[in-house]
Order: structure tokens, then sequence, then C-alpha cells
């Protein structure tokens, strides 16, 4: 009897290290990202010039926009490592590389001490995190959907956005309960540092439990030969998939960063709504979103990939417009407009990484995904915080507001050109 119940019993234990590795190291990246949009006036404060406050955080923001350059970069670099050395290695490097860029803003000396080399070292912290996070969330939503079972891979795809969204949350509650805490003076001095600094401390966390983490074994049936094969080849040959993920991720990547990450922070600096309420909303607004998540992931691995994404995207477009005029001066309306928006944009997020893993074979599935995806993340997703607050800047927020639905609108076109790949076999 216990030679029987052992090996279940180890075969769940590794699981359960496998979807814990998975999931923290993704929180990881995902919350290094959101203090940075939470605590933008602080590192405005403290690491550019006080001569003019209000191009300081347009600067900031402009980094946050800079950041998304190199994740092109970082999904060719660690989508070939886990196209040719493994799923787990790519992972476990991109966590790391993560964490070091929380250290650097850590220590970062002030403005006040070295003049513009705070603002510099700003800068390569958030290349390094930039590389880290391209390619992250390829090789993450790769390796879960390889070990997912083909039936609840939909299901098992929502781990990456909910792993991610905790970490957006702690950020989030971490910067509620440093507000109540600390004072101004105190934020501006050191406290502001505190959440990079932990950030730090729990990527080395995730890159020791990926490091003890099972390869894939879809990436492990793959013959020595076809790991061998040309990168680049490939990436022509199935240029068709990596405009689909493109066009699919457009729309999403704008739409959530409006309402996911930056939306606190926005209703903050350019609606003057209180900051401790501000990020409560925020956190009310993802635990809507992560209840949702696995609502639409089960429901595609019964009705299809197809029907939700349509769904979500056609939601989030429609309901736009409605909920940035209901967003106006109080903490309640921001819960309101961000529970209503992310429980459409759940729909996209819960399936695409299932979507695009279904995309394409085992030997470019990595790369093939994380070229296209950072690609369009840089360009659409990274520039929509600057672009928002210059627009609201100079009186024309409702152009970007018209920004984002077209943009959602091209997604919507683009789900006509995807098959249908609900449980495909991934192996091939």
């Amino acid at each position: 009897m216990t030679t029987t119940l052992n090996p279940q019993r180890e075969a769940r234990t590794a699981l359960r290290k496998t979807i814990v590795g998975t999931g923290i190291g993704n929180a990881v990246e995902w919350y290094d990202w959101a203090i940075y949009a939470t605590f933008t006036p602080f590192i405005a404060s403290q690491l550019f010039s006080k001569a003019d406050p209000a191009s300081a955080v347009l600067s900031t923001l402009a980094i946050f926009a800079v950041g998304f350059v190199a994740r092109p970069f970082g999904g060719f670099l660690f989508g070939w490592i886990g196209d040719r050395v493994g799923r787990k290695t790519s992972m476990t490097l991109a966590v790391g590389l993560a964490s070091l860029g929380s250290l650097l803003i850590g220590i970062a000396p002030t403005f006040a001490a070295v003049g513009v080399w705070a603002s510099l070292l700003l800068l390569v912290a958030r290349l390094v995190q930039g590389l880290a996070h391209g390619g992250e969330l390829p090789s993450s939503q790769t390796y879960l959907s390889e070990i997912a079972p083909r039936e609840r891979r939909g299901l098992w795809s929502t781990l990456i956005y909910t792993s991610g969204t905790v970490g957006i949350l702690f950020g989030t509650l971490l910067g509620a309960v440093l507000n109540m805490s600390l004072s101004t003076e105190m934020m501006n001095a050191w406290g502001w540092r505190i959440p990079f600094l932990i950030g730090a401390a729990m990527g080395l966390y995730a890159l020791v439990m990926r490091a003890r983490m099972h390869e894939s074994s879809v990436f492990e049936g793959e013959s020595p030969a076809e790991k061998r094969e040309p990168i680049w080849p490939q990436i022509v040959r199935h240029r068709k998939q990596a405009f689909q993920v493109i066009g699919l991720t457009v729309g999403l990547t704008v739409i959530y960063y409006i309402w996911g990450v930056v939306a606190p922070s926005y209703a903050t600096t350019a609606l003057k709504i209180d900051r401790g309420e501000a990020l409560w909303a925020g956190v009310v607004g993802n635990l809507v979103f992560i209840a949702a998540l696995p609502f639409w992931g089960k429901l595609s691995d019964r009705i299809g990939r197809k029907k939700v994404l349509w769904a979500g995207a056609t939601g989030a477009a429609v309901l736009h417009f409605p909920m940035t005029w209901l967003l106006k001066d109080s903490a309640w309306q921001l819960a309101v407009s961000m529970s209503v928006m992310l429980i459409f944009i759940a729909a996209s997020a819960a399936i695409v990484p299932a979507v695009f893993a279904e995309l394409f074979p085992t030997s470019i599935r990595t790369v093939g995904v994380g070229v296209p995806y950072s690609i369009c993340v840089a360009a659409f997703g990274g520039t929509a915080p600057y672009l928002q607050q210059w627009l609201k800047d100079i009186n024309m927020a409702q152009a970007f507001n018209l920004y984002a639905v077209v943009l959602l609108v091209i997604s919507i076109l683009f789900i006509f050109s995807i098959p249908e790949t609900k449980g495909k076999d991934l192996r091939g």
C-alpha cells in the first residue's frame, strides 16, 4: 500500500512545487512593474529634479515606457534559451534578473545626492527589468500550457494573470499600508524604497523555487535535431502566427494597463483622488479580476477560446467610455469602474497564455510568442501611461480613450483570423 501511495504523493508534491514556482516567479515580475507605477510620485520627487514636479512625473513615466524597449530583446534571448536549453532554465534566469533590477532601484541614490546619475541608474534598472519581463511571460506561459492537461488548459492558463495580479495586489496593498503608516516626509526619505527591496528578496526566493522544478515533458520529448533547428527560419515560417499574437495583444495590453495597473496612480495624479483611497479602490478592482479569471478559463475549455475572446474584448470596448465618464473625483467611482472593466478584460487575460501556446509548434513556442508579444507590449502597453498623462495635460483625454477602443476593435477583428485550438495536442 505504501509503495502505491508514495509515488502519487510525490507526483502531487512535484506538481504543487511546479505551480508555486511558476506562480511566485510570475507574481514577482508583475509586482516589480506595479510598484513602479504605484510609487511614481515618490520616485519622481527623489530621483529627478524637484524644480519642475510635473516634468519629473512625466520623466518617471517615460522611463516606465523605456523599460519596455528591452522587452523584445528579452523575448528573443529568453525565448531562445527556452526553446533550446529549456523552459525551466529560461524562467529561472528571468526571475533572477528581475530581482537585480528591483535591488538597483531600492538602493539608488537620490537626485540631490548625485544629480542626473540617479535618473541614469533608474533607467538602467528599468532596462534590466524590461529584459527580464520580456522573457518571463512567454517562458512561464509556455511552460504552464505544456504541463497542463489539454482538456483543462484554459483553466490552468489563468495562473499567469492570477499570480501576476496577486503580485500587483500585494504591491498595491503594501502601498496603502505604507501610506497609512508613514508620514509624507518618511515616505519621501526612505519609505518608497521598501517595496523594491522586498521585491528583490522575493525574486531570490522565486529563483530557488524554480531551480528545483522539473522540465516540461513536451520540451523533453523533442529530438536533438529539432532543438538545434535554426530559430530565424522558423520565425519567418510562422510569421502569420506572430502577427496574430500582435493583433490579439494590442487591444488587451493597453486596456489592461489603463484599468489594471495605472488606474490608481492616474486617479491620484490627474483626478486628485486621495492616494490611500485610490490604492484601496485598486485592491477591490484587482480582487474582482482574480475572481473572474477562473470563470472565463473554465468557460473556454467548454465552449472554445474564440467565443470567450470575443465576449471579453467586445464588452471592454463597449464599456470603456461609460466607465471613464463614471470616474471623476471619488474612490468608489474608481472601484466600480475598475471592477466592471476588469471583469471583461479577464476574459482575454485568462486564456491568452493557452491561445498563444496553441498557435506555435514546440520548437519555437517560447520565442515565437515572446518576440511579437514583447514588441507589441513595448510599443503600445509601455507607452500607454505616458500617453494618457500627456493627453490629459493638454485637455485631450477623450482622444486617448478613443485610441484604446480602436485598438480593442483591432483585436476583435484578429480573433476571426485564428483557428479554434481548444484541446489541441501541444506535442509537435
